[in-house]
């Protein structure tokens, strides 16, 4: 077995997650990877929405994985899945607590997403 210094020799911030069987950047790209997990939580980081709710919002995603992703990320403890007993039965989607630590990092790629989106635009229609 590849000792802690060994498994993480390559990482620039080593001295602060050594003392961790994995990298916790590895940890992180492990839960939030998935075609539909980060839009996932930027929809529920500001409403708990049911599924269909969640549907709408990713118009290309099949039932079948955004089931699978919704499930994914609460199994990693970053949403909550409330069923009330009701015909027909309503399910309601929202972030844990845990899962509401990730709305800065989630604000920030959309902050970048916008700045980026401004610069493309403006170089390619020659904007000053």
């Amino acid at each position: 077995m590849i000792d802690k210094e060994k498994r993480h020799e390559e990482c620039h911030m080593k001295e602060k997650c050594v003392k961790y069987d994995k990298c916790p950047m590895v940890l992180v790209q492990k839960i939030v990877s998935g075609k539909w997990k980060i839009l996932i939580l930027w929809y529920l980081s500001y409403n708990t929405l049911r599924f269909n709710d969640i549907k709408k919002r990713l118009p290309h995603v099949t039932q079948k994985m955004l089931t699978q992703q919704l499930r994914s990320l609460e199994e990693d403890n970053l949403i909550f899945r409330k069923v009330y007993a009701v015909v027909p039965p309503k399910v309601e989607y929202g972030l844990t607590e845990v899962g509401k630590e990730i709305i800065p990092i989630l604000e920030m790629m959309h902050g970048f997403g916008a700045k980026y989106l401004e610069q493309v635009y403006d170089k390619e229609n020659n904007v000053q």
